[in-house]
């Protein structure tokens, strides 16, 4: 199955902030808002949710073409090499001449709330990607339009149904500024729509649509709840309910959702459940918030399929066994 994954790639910068951030917030001075947070420790990584997807989905035994716009630094600082050494084709990545790779800033506190600042450099020019001709030349069985230039957004999505391409929307970080006209326009028709609870919420405040109007607009609907694990809503049915993986070491949460959204349509890909691709999403996801950085973990078949085993029981090892190819 051919997965294209559209969206950011951009260096990340990942800071921790001793405390709470909520303990330096004046509710009702929120209009005022001034705030500085002394913080400990710096590290730079590679990230980006396209680029994060991808690597999680080549961990997973799939080699999915990313779509995407980056600087010449990502092949000067050997980002590319990174991602196609994991088994992702980046043959169709647009390289833009001028600008630099964007830039994504996350400062975490105690409680893993974030604040998170981010310069699109290159990213600017997703808009020029043609989807259709990567269409063409190779045909996608799943197209993922995620954070992205809301142009390049914009265009993915109407290509998709255009052509009839099957998508996934997962308009996520984007949600906190876009109107709802854009996100009606980049949730309609979805095969798959990926959120988590807070922007779940949030597409449905900002579109005026109830959950059961986003419902009706999209196939299957996917809710994470950290912790708490994940709510799959199919187009026809109960809802399916899975756990997050217990006695998880939570160290960084950045990049886990990109994570469990691989590890969900790798279960696709294979044919799985609603159930089972789920369950796979979780397993992936833990072994991303248990490390620092986005694309540091690595995955083994048998470390994987005991964690899977543990949580989900020996029929879900038995049927992921079968369906994954992961080393």
């Amino acid at each position: 199955m051919h997965l294209a994954i559209a969206g950011s790639v951009a260096t990340d910068h990942l800071q921790v902030f001793t405390g709470r951030f909520s303990d330096s917030l004046v509710p009702d001075q929120l209009d005022k808002l001034s705030v500085s947070f002394l913080v400990e420790d710096l590290d730079i990584r590679r990230g980006g949710c396209a680029a994060n997807i991808s690597f999680a989905l080549a961990a997973l035994g799939h080699r999915p073409t990313l779509v995407a716009s980056v600087g010449t630094d990502f092949v000067e600082q050997g980002y590319r090499t990174w991602l196609e050494d994991a088994g992702v084709d980046c043959s169709l990545v647009h390289v833009s001449p001028t600008a630099h790779t964007a830039l994504c800033t996350i400062t975490t506190d105690d409680a893993h709330a974030q604040i998170v600042t981010f310069y699109p450099g290159a990213m600017a020019e997703a808009r020029r990607i043609d989807v259709g001709e990567i269409h063409r030349e190779r045909p996608i069985d799943l197209l993922l339009i995620g954070p992205d230039d809301p142009a390049g957004m914009q265009r993915h999505t109407e290509t998709a149904r255009s052509l009839g391409i099957p998508f996934a929307a997962d308009p996520s970080q984007q949600l906190a500024w876009a109107g709802g006209d854009l996100i009606r326009d980049l949730v309609d028709g979805a095969a798959y729509l990926f959120s988590n609870d807070y922007e779940d919420a949030l597409i449905q405040s900002k579109t005026g649509w109830s959950a059961d109007d986003v419902q009706a607009r999209v196939g299957t609907r996917v809710v994470t709840r950290g912790k708490d694990g994940v709510t799959v809503y199919p187009s026809e049915g109960p809802a399916v309910e899975v756990a997050a993986i217990p006695g998880v070491t939570s160290v960084d949460p950045t990049g886990v959702g990109d994570s469990f959204r691989a590890g969900f349509l790798a279960g696709v890909a294979a044919g799985l459940t609603l159930e089972r691709c789920a369950q796979i999403g979780c397993t992936i996801a833990a072994s991303v918030v248990e490390t620092t950085g986005t694309q540091e973990y690595r995955l083994t078949r048998e470390a994987f399929l005991g964690r899977l085993e543990g949580a989900y029981g020996e029929a879900a090892r038995v049927e992921v066994d079968a369906a994954l190819s992961l080393v």
